[in-house]
């Protein structure tokens, strides 16, 4: 192995679009609309008649500012085009020369290990029993975790911050005091609820791929049982692809009735009433290659959400070129289903009962359903690969 490495052609760093060429370009979009106006700025005449000279001065006063408005909104538009289309250019050129596009200016000297996925575990302040109850079970804690690590997958319970954080405020002293003890937190910079579900992915693919270069990057649940070895050995089926969005596709009706738990205020968009949204991976699990979750993170500003999380993610991705995999194997039942499955030849890789969209009464009952569906059952440790 060790020799075909060295065979391997060096690569050098891709070339970087520098910070200075960013504002080079706004300083010239800046400079073309002082141009324009000054092209188009309307000289008023100046007849005889005083009240006519008044009016006219008026109305070429409205002019001159509706004029400028037009030329500020045009530089800003294309100023946001020039960003994003930097972004993308960044991001292409990282991803032909085999680097990350997340890495730093300061890591452009050398690659970081490549991992195999990045599983964000989503919880909220008030599911401290449902942590715990799954570090008990399927995420392993301690060395087994860094091993876990050397092997290539990283798994983080995934939180934001109260809305006032403070040294004082109790509840981020929690989660700080938890992450001290267990190592296994990734803290977003983001006022947990606010936003929504939409906009904390949107937060935790921009933070973990600044944080790990990886094949996938994964989201999951804190009420969803999940055998970390099955769900590297599908995602890996895919790693050679470059966009791929991998779970369980589902379609199911608008809901436009506003007393609903999950009504669509946008309902109108998706035409007349008892239309089904477009295909899209359930909430439980799902996972998308490194390109996908930068685009997402590049674009967040200007996706739009809609007021279900997965509905969300997948019209980020329905107009692109993107290879949906519809994988039944991440949305298995619990006990007896899933243990069917396992003595049928086709291990589970996240089980959970649909009717509570997790698993009902998750701290009473991961510990059955680990006993009976985990893919190790009768070895020791808690994941084998």
């Amino acid at each position: 192995m060790m020799a075909a490495a060295a065979l391997r052609p060096h690569k050098a760093p891709p070339a970087r679009v520098p910070t200075r060429w960013v504002a080079a370009l706004c300083a010239a979009c800046f400079l073309l609309g002082i141009c324009v106006v000054n092209r188009y700025w309307p000289v008023p005449e100046h007849p005889g008649c005083p009240d006519t000279a008044s009016s006219d001065h008026s109305r070429a006063a409205l002019n001159q500012v509706s004029q400028t408005r037009e030329v500020i909104m045009a530089l800003d538009k294309t100023i946001s085009d020039i960003e994003m289309r930097l972004a993308a250019a960044r991001a292409a050129q990282a991803m032909s020369q085999g680097m990350s596009p997340s890495d730093s200016e300061d890591d452009q000297g050398s690659m970081r290990h490549r991992m195999s996925f990045v599983m964000g575990v989503f919880t909220t302040f008030a599911n401290r029993k449902r942590r715990d109850s799954i570090r008990q079970t399927w995420m392993p804690q301690g060395h087994q975790l860094r091993s876990l690590e050397e092997k290539g997958v990283i798994i983080r319970f995934v939180i934001g911050r109260s809305e006032n954080p403070n040294p004082d405020n109790e509840v981020d002293r929690a989660i700080d005091a938890e992450d001290k003890e267990y190592n296994d937190i990734l803290r977003l910079n983001h006022v947990e609820g606010y936003g929504g579900l939409p906009m904390k992915v949107q937060m935790f693919l921009s933070t973990a791929l600044t944080m790990w270069d990886a094949d996938f990057y994964v989201k999951t649940d804190d009420n969803v049982h999940v055998n970390i070895g099955i769900t590297r050995s599908i995602l890996a089926r895919h790693r050679m692809k470059p966009r791929v969005y991998i779970g369980c596709m589902k379609s199911g009706p608008v809901v436009t009735k506003n007393d609903s738990k999950y009504y669509e205020p946008d309902h109108w968009k998706f035409g007349t009433e008892g239309n089904n949204y477009f295909r899209h991976a359930t909430r439980q699990l799902y996972a998308v290659t490194r390109d996908l979750a930068t685009y997402i993170s590049a674009n967040r500003h200007i996706l739009h959400k809609y007021s279900n999380e997965d509905v969300s993610f997948g019209s980020w991705l329905i107009g692109l070129e993107v290879e949906h995999v519809d994988e039944r194997s991440l949305c298995c039942g619990t006990p007896p289903d899933c243990e069917w499955k396992a003595q049928a030849g086709n291990p589970c890789a996240a089980s959970f009962d649909w009717n509570c969209t997790g698993i009902c009464n998750p701290v009473e009952r991961m510990t059955e359903v680990h006993r009976r569906c985990w893919e190790g059952r009768g070895a020791e440790g808690h994941t084998q690969f």
